[in-house]
């Protein structure tokens, strides 16, 4: 790993603690208790575990900044309101969840460390770990993106018909949703160089950094999806968008992450559609 800021730092153990009980969970995923929260979209013990490790971990170190969390949603720093600290950890404990459900080895854990400014939220610090291959993406405003010691960059294509673009399914939520999604899919295909859907936004993001994809986008995410991915791309030397119009794309639900020279074409023909 590069050296890491202190609360960096805290965010891996947190997360390579999580990963050791994901990791656990993983080998008996037939013996998993699970439940349906609705179509597609399952939440498992494993799910519940790995949160309640990083809010413990967390919570530990630094006592007063607030979470909002997948599973628990907002949670306060002694003394202060949900939502007006001026530090929030944001944690999706297991993004992929249904593909740890199926045995399919993509799958992360993502925390974002967002900060209250004069002028609003913004994402601080992120990091990402796929706890099956043990890559870990992470990034700090202004000082780079990586994953390990490896410094990330996006690609640098510029032409559509070459590149590779994932995407959501919608698989998850409203029927407007799943609608959209499939108007803006068939207006991709046949004008890229190939489709990706892997069913993990954070990995998909990171993926975007590191230029293994070209593009990301997706419709109807939560910050807890896109927070550190997000700040990595970013960092990476990538641009985030919302394609609905929201000033911060993180509390926005439909983003598209890019590379500059693509970001224009990409999102002419999904406004489109």
């Amino acid at each position: 790993m590069s050296i890491l800021s202190p609360n960096l730092s805290i965010m891996l153990r947190a997360a390579e603690k999580a990963a050791k009980s994901l990791i656990r969970d993983y080998g008996e995923v037939e013996n998993l208790q699970v439940s349906r929260k609705g179509p597609a979209n399952f939440v498992s013990a494993a799910d519940i575990r790995s949160e309640e490790i990083i809010f413990g971990e967390l919570s530990k170190s630094r006592p007063a900044f607030g979470f909002l969390m997948e599973e628990r949603g907002q949670v306060a720093a002694t003394g202060v309101k949900a939502g007006e600290e001026e530090f929030r950890f944001i944690v999706d404990p297991l993004d992929g969840t249904t593909n740890f459900l199926h045995g399919i080895p993509h799958f992360n854990i993502s925390i974002g460390l967002e900060r209250q400014t004069g002028s609003g939220r913004e994402i601080i610090a992120g990091l990402v770990m796929n706890p099956i291959s043990n890559e870990i993406f992470h990034a700090e405003k202004g000082a780079g993106a990586f994953m390990q010691k490896r410094r990330l960059r996006v690609s640098a294509r510029r032409d559509l018909d070459i590149a590779v673009i994932a995407g959501g399914d919608a698989a998850s939520k409203s029927k407007d949703s799943q609608e959209i999604m499939t108007r803006q899919f068939a207006a991709l295909m046949g004008k890229t160089g190939g489709f990706r859907r892997m069913g993990a936004a954070a990995l998909d993001l990171c993926y975007v950094a590191a230029g293994r994809f070209d593009a990301f986008w997706e419709n109807g995410l939560s910050p807890w999806d896109m927070a550190a991915g997000a700040l990595i791309v970013k960092e990476a030397g990538g641009s985030v968008v919302s394609l609905s119009g929201d000033k911060n794309p993180v509390y926005g639900d439909c983003i598209l992450a890019s590379n500059a020279n693509l970001q224009q074409s990409i999102k002419k023909v999904l406004e489109g559609a």
